[in-house]
């Protein structure tokens, strides 16, 4: 309970009176303070009634499925059984995975209905979560005092990750089939007529054009071009570092599902594996939106496991998921030095059958830090440390590149954008 501007006008008074009382010397006049002080009381315990009787509830309008990195509204609304209009301190409450304004609200609820008080929220982890209480406090309605309150609002929330946009889901569909693949005496489209070449089909050769022409000339048919990608999640225990807002599994998480959307508006067909120190979930590509929900559905489950990660069983691993040549992704830590012999290992495993990208989260801090002037000891030795880290993740991204495997390290809010061009680069020059 806190007191108002009302009771601390009565306690001023109550003091002044017991004040003059002693002073005057009259025993009559010494009692009078009572007068006040019993005022005041009687305030207090009159809205302590009120404030119980008027049984203020919480509930909080926000969805069920939260995407992950993406401010969504949130609305706190406040009712009451008061034919009256009441005051309302509201401090919001969030579970820690949720970035959200916590300060302080005044709220005025009219007599039944609702107050309501609108605020954008960001989730910052995958998971299922329970809506806190929030701490509020109730204004008397004599204006005396602030009546502390915890309300319950019993929300639940679960963060899955995030989806391609509007727009990005717009470029996506003009993409569709850009990209045809020539094979002579395949496919149901004739694409161009050619000169004859040793080693054409029959049923490649376009006759009646050969006898107009009086020399052979073969057709060239386009069939479209479907990729099947597998994208490896790295889920050990360094995917738990920061990575901008979030953490580096958040993040992985949010570039598997835009990838796979987009390759799903493709139709490509998408895979995907989920390890740490060994396998943790597998899915065989698949194409269509059902192969997408499944996918979507393991990633919202994924978590910060605490052991190192092993690239190498993981990409033994994939060659069981898939018999053709595919795109491996592996969205996996390229700053680390321990770590470059396994994914070296990795890479080998799966060249040249396959084509392994692997993409990494550069540290936009660290390289900030590598850039700035040095004006003291401490100063120094910190940018000398952030360099070698920049030429550490330079050197691991130029060792899997001699591999022959392609390699990208990209700031966090950068690595989306980077895998997605990279798909679609691979996929306009046929390198899969």
């Amino acid at each position: 309970m806190g007191l108002r501007q009302n009771a601390l006008v009565l306690l001023l008074l109550t003091a002044l009176v017991a004040i003059a009382g002693d002073w005057s010397g009259q025993p009559d006049l010494a009692r009078y303070w009572c007068l006040p002080g019993g005022m005041l009381l009687l305030g207090l315990a009159y809205e302590a009634f009120m404030v119980n009787r008027a049984a203020a509830r919480l509930e909080l309008g926000l969805p069920r499925r939260w995407f992950l990195g993406r401010a969504t509204p949130v609305v706190f609304a406040i009712t009451h059984r008061l034919q009256r209009v009441l005051s309302v301190e509201l401090a919001p409450a969030a579970p820690p995975e949720v970035a959200l304004d916590r300060s302080v609200a005044h709220v005025s609820v009219p007599a039944l209905a609702a107050g309501r008080w609108h605020l954008m929220a960001t989730a910052r982890r995958l998971g299922r979560y329970q809506w806190p209480a929030c701490s509020t406090r109730v204004g008397g309605v004599l204006g005396l005092a602030w009546w502390n309150r915890r309300l319950a609002s019993g929300g639940q929330m679960q963060v899955v990750p995030d989806i391609l946009r509007d727009a990005e889901r717009a470029s996506g569909e003009l993409a569709r089939g850009a990209q045809p693949m020539l094979r002579a005496g395949s496919g149901s489209e004739v694409l161009q007529l050619r000169e004859y070449q040793p080693g054409d089909a029959p049923r490649a050769i376009d006759w009646k054009a050969s006898a107009r022409l009086r020399r052979l000339i073969s057709r060239d048919f386009s069939e479209d071009q479907h990729l099947e990608i597998v994208v490896a999640l790295d889920a050990g225990r360094a995917s738990g570092l920061a990575a901008a807002d979030t953490d580096r599994l958040a993040l992985y998480a949010n570039v598997a599902a835009r990838l796979a959307q987009r390759a799903t508006l493709l139709d490509d067909r998408v895979g995907l594996l989920i390890y740490a120190e060994r396998p943790l979930a597998a899915l065989a590509p698949g194409h269509g939106i059902a192969a997408l929900s499944r996918l979507r559905a393991c990633l919202a489950e994924v978590s910060v496991q605490p052991g190192d990660s092993n690239p190498a069983l993981a990409a033994i691993r994939i060659r069981s998921l898939v018999r053709q040549r595919s795109l491996i992704i592996l969205l996996t830590d390229l700053d680390d030095a321990s770590s470059t012999g396994q994914l070296r290992s990795a890479a080998r495993l799966l060249l040249p059958k396959h084509l392994p990208f692997i993409a990494g989260v550069a540290s936009e801090r660290v390289a900030a830090m590598a850039r700035a002037p040095a004006r003291d000891e401490l100063q120094a030795y910190r940018s000398l440390a952030a360099q070698e880290y920049c030429h550490t993740l330079s050197r691991n991204v130029a060792s899997l590149r001699a591999l022959g495997a392609a390699a990208v390290s990209a700031a966090p809010r950068e690595l989306d954008r980077a895998v997605l061009s990279a798909y679609l680069s691979f996929r306009q020059r046929r390198r899969v």
